[in-house]
């Protein structure tokens, strides 16, 4: 089986996006219907994720970039949480192709390490995937929770993520294991100064799985513009797709036409 890509809207401006971790394509509904007038949209859904849960592919970004590339047109590509990691390794890789570049709530390194403190605990990181072993639904629940933490109405977007997550079906083990690894060894950081095309960077101000001023020293680094949604945690196009929507623009209208 391929990769599943949907596609979305009917406006001039094509766009590209990638989801997060143990999510799908299907999530980022709000942020759709918000481009819909001004994009056509390509809604990935990654590998043993969604409708992409018997695609072989292994949870790769360069794989995945390649897989994406070979079915989309040349387009900016918007990558949430996990998912910014496909999309920044595809517009370092691919700058022809990927013609700019949206991170949202996503970093290039997403542990914390001696010489990086804007990430995450890296025991909590690894525990994640000892948890996957002894309690898959349980793991995926805190998780959830911690991606809703910080919104302005935390219950409201932590049921909405509930109702998602497996409304395409359950996520693969194997994938959600191989992207616990990705978070924990990935750093782009020292190839952000390379970054050849237009590229934003978006926060949520509550988030509390990437701190926004991780987001705002890698839009420095490559001279990226860096939007900060006031009142959002880590998945602003639940409650904000119109303030994503929004900054999204002038990322559109940096793009060569």
């Amino acid at each position: 089986m391929t990769l599943r890509i949907e596609q979305r809207g009917h406006g001039p401006q094509p766009l590209v996006l990638i989801h997060g971790w143990a999510m799908h394509g299907g999530i980022f509904a709000p942020l759709v219907e918000a481009l819909a007038d001004r994009c056509s949209l390509y809604v990935v859904d990654l590998p043993g994720h969604g409708h992409s849960r018997a695609c072989g592919l292994a949870l790769e970004p360069r794989a995945i970039a390649d897989a994406i590339a070979k079915a989309t047109p040349p387009a900016p590509w918007l990558g949430w949480s996990l998912g910014g990691l496909v999309a920044l390794t595809a517009a370092l890789d691919d700058p022809a192709h990927v013609q700019g570049l949206a991170i949202l709530c996503a970093t290039p390194k997403f542990v914390r390490s001696a010489d990086w403190p804007h990430g995450s605990d890296a025991t909590l990181v690894h525990q994640l995937a000892l948890d996957l072993e002894a309690g898959y639904h349980a793991t995926i629940e805190r998780f959830l929770a911690l991606e809703a933490m910080g919104s302005d109405d935390p219950k409201a977007e932590l049921r909405r993520l509930r109702t998602h997550v497996f409304e395409r079906g359950e996520p693969e083990l194997r994938v959600l294991q191989e992207g616990i690894g990705l978070l924990e060894r990935t750093d782009l950081r020292a190839r952000l100064p390379r970054l050849a095309v237009p590229s934003v960077w978006i926060a949520g101000r509550r988030d509390r799985l990437v701190p926004p001023a991780a987001m705002a020293w890698s839009a420095e680094q490559c001279g990226g513009r860096f939007v900060e949604i006031a009142h959002a945690g880590h998945a602003p196009f639940i409650g904000h797709a119109q303030a994503v929507a929004e900054a999204l623009q002038p990322l559109f209208a940096e793009i060569p036409a």
